[in-house]
């Protein structure tokens, strides 16, 4: 039977939770390298904290996604995952920022910063997923492309509230200060004022939401779940052994082609991420100390640069369709990318800072676009779609583990200046772009 046409209202419900979810995310992208390097982290082993969140998604995403599969509830089934992970995710923001308020050692701080930072990962990704399964098990066909419009709406804008918590609270007064080990106020309370979106949007969405029973849940969706179960079988018989390495020996060149761009790309973007605050506030505000005035202002500028990112690559998504190719948008956006990220150590003005980061928000656009949209084109006829897709989402992970792994001894061997790690950011997104035109075009 065809799933029912829902209203606007209905399908901006099933997603307005994750507008919370991601002021959560984003206010973990653009602080964490500032939290860090207040409670006491040397800058060559900042990289290290951020093996967390790629290595969290990679894991919790799968195992969250395998379980609600099979689990029925009076609460629904993608629900309970999505509710546990956000409540979780609350009470780890109420501690994390205050990792440096306890009376530890500063080494104890950091250890308990980690291990918190490793929760919110963990939870965040788990409030994360259901999301866009509830579009994919309650929406039909004909307004997926809607719900998942809407979905990327509330995403960019949380991501945005969450971007800019920390200027606008430090604008309004809060302290942007604290003493030596301690996170300030004005990010203090971006924690807790994020936390509590989160939960608000959360609680919306589960009361709004009724997820279908088991018996609804058969009915819309058995012809579907028949053919996926033919499809198996065809598949079984013409490959018995379709296991993880057997797929990946037979995946299409485009499928490693892809993923060699993605590793420098997501590279690229891990450093950002880690040395932003580092390189601004050495350039722009001509501090290294983070115990300064000085340093925790350009930690609260990182969040406007990366919210101007986002607005970058808002704009650049509209774009991309003029392309005549996917692989020309997909270089271009990456060289547009490159040179933002080297002009970041030459520009001494805060405002100015936005224009090399809108054109770093070209080269993000591009990431979350094209890459995708290759490899599933590549991987017509060949079956196991979603096991290559999942396979391919390593193609994110990895490359930031490994340059998070790397990151010290690269910033060691650039002069120990983090704005030195923009140019080799910048680096990798040009060969990134150079690899594009070695994708085998799949029409």
């Amino acid at each position: 039977m065809e799933k029912p046409n829902l209203s606007f209202w209905n399908l901006w419900n099933l997603s307005f939770g994750f507008f919370g979810v991601q002021i959560a995310y984003s206010l973990q992208n653009a602080n964490i390298s500032r939290i860090f390097a207040t409670l006491g982290a040397d800058p060559h082993t900042l990289s290290f904290f951020w093996i967390l969140p790629p290595l969290m998604g990679m894991l919790v995403q799968p195992i969250v996604g395998t379980l609600s599969d099979k689990t029925w509830t009076r609460f629904g089934r993608r629900i309970p995952y999505l509710f546990i992970g956000a409540a979780v995710a609350v009470a780890v923001m109420f501690l994390l920022p205050n990792a440096g308020s306890l009376g530890l050692s500063v080494g104890a701080a950091l250890w308990f910063g980690a291990c918190a930072l490793m929760f919110l990962d963990t939870s965040i990704n788990m409030a994360m997923q259901p999301f866009k399964m509830l579009v994919g098990d309650m929406v039909n066909e004909k307004q997926k492309a809607k719900a998942y419009s809407i979905q990327s709406f509330l995403c960019n804008a949380g991501g945005l509230v969450g971007f800019v918590f920390p200027f606008l609270f430090a604008t309004l007064g809060i302290a942007n200060t604290a003493a030596a080990g301690v996170v300030p106020d004005s990010v203090v309370y971006s924690f807790y004022i994020g936390a509590i979106i989160l939960i608000l949007c959360v609680i919306y969405t589960t009361v709004k939401v009724k997820e279908w029973s088991p018996e609804e849940y058969a009915k819309y969706n058995a012809k579907r779940e028949e053919r996926g179960e033919r499809r198996e079988e065809c598949e079984k018989e013409s490959n018995d052994s379709a296991n993880w390495l057997v797929l990946l020996k037979k995946a299409p060149a485009a499928f490693w082609q892809v993923g060699l761009v993605q590793f420098f790309c997501w590279a690229a973007f891990l450093f950002m991420w880690s040395y932003t605050t580092g390189a601004i506030s050495d350039t722009v505000w001509g501090t290294t100390d983070v115990t300064s005035a000085a340093y925790q202002d350009a930690g609260s500028w990182t969040g406007i640069v990366f919210g101007v990112q986002t607005l970058g690559a808002v704009l650049w998504a509209m774009v991309l369709p003029q392309f005549p190719n996917m692989k020309m948008a997909y270089s271009v956006s990456l060289v547009l990318g490159c040179v933002g990220f080297v002009m970041v150590p030459f520009v001494h003005d805060q405002y100015l800072l936005f224009v090399p980061f809108l054109l770093i928000g070209c080269a993000w656009a591009a990431m979350l676009a094209m890459p995708f949209a290759l490899v599933t084109n590549a991987l017509q006829g060949y079956g196991h779609m979603g096991v290559y897709l999942g396979l391919f989402n390593c193609t994110i992970c990895i490359p930031q583990i490994i340059a998070a792994l790397l990151g010290g001894v690269i910033l060691t061997l650039v002069g120990s200046h983090q704005y030195n790690m923009m140019v080799v950011a910048g680096v990798s997104l040009l060969i990134g772009a150079g690899c594009v035109f070695a994708i085998k075009d799949t029409k």
